[in-house]
């Protein structure tokens, strides 16, 4: 890893992880996949430490959680950033296939990768590949295609595009079992039953009997609306 940038997962509790990326020669940072529940923390961290929110980067539509990239834009002043054809609201640096922005001296390039859902995308720095619910660690496998947008046959399309990354990238996902140890591209190569599976009929089962044993997403008759259209309802059931 450079020696100019520093990494961590900030999330304490629960299943979804939010990554915390900062160029230390400038003090400029970037939140990747943002939790509403945990902001207030967030802009702690970012306070103590002395640094400048640059970007709040979702990597998709999120249904089983609220996200807080426009709050903290509202905040912070920083920029809210997703793919070019999103239709959640209030956005304010959209991606081009390809694009890279900079987070001071560290490249963030993007790759559009729908599948999970339609307007999903890779984050890739030098040494990290943030894949958001595109792709998991292991056995965890990818991210269900049965939510709004998803497209099972797009899902499996998008995953050539992991062939020409670095294999050394560590992958840092949007989800995993607490405990779960973050591993490269290579070992995910080798590990995780997707990227092993030889034909589209193969990945369709296995969807199809993870979505069935997963069930219903709790949180998306609250969490997607409020994503759509950047709005923070005045109640939110699992923090009351």
């Amino acid at each position: 890893m450079p020696q100019t940038m520093d990494f961590e997962q900030l999330n304490q509790s629960g299943w979804a992880k939010t990554y915390l990326l900062v160029d230390e020669s400038t003090q400029k940072a970037a939140l990747i996949d943002p939790v509403y529940d945990f902001m207030e923390t967030y802009l702690t961290t970012i306070l103590q430490r002395g640094l400048e929110l640059q970007y709040a980067i979702a990597t998709h539509t999120h249904a089983d959680h609220i996200t807080a990239c426009y709050s903290l834009r509202e905040r912070t002043g920083c920029e809210y950033v997703m793919w070019k054809d999103t239709s959640c609201l209030n956005v304010s640096h959209y991606l081009e296939d390809g694009e890279i922005i900079m987070l001071g001296s560290i490249p963030l390039k993007t790759h559009f990768v729908p599948g999970h859902t339609n307007d999903h995308i890779l984050i890739e720095s030098p040494t990290l590949l943030f894949t958001g619910d595109f792709l998991f660690t292991g056995q965890g496998g990818v991210g269900r295609d049965d939510l709004p947008s998803g497209r099972l046959l797009s899902h499996w399309n998008s995953l050539k595009t992991l062939e020409q990354l670095d294999a050394n990238l560590l992958v840092c996902t949007g989800h995993e079992a607490p405990g779960t140890a973050m591993q490269t591209l290579d070992w995910n190569r080798k590990n995780n039953p997707i990227l092993n599976m030889n034909s589209f009929e193969d990945f369709e089962a296995w969807q199809n009997e993870v979505t069935a044993s997963l069930g219903s997403v709790s949180k998306i008759k609250t969490a997607l609306p409020a994503n759509l259209f950047a709005e923070i309802p005045d109640v939110i059931p699992w923090m009351e």
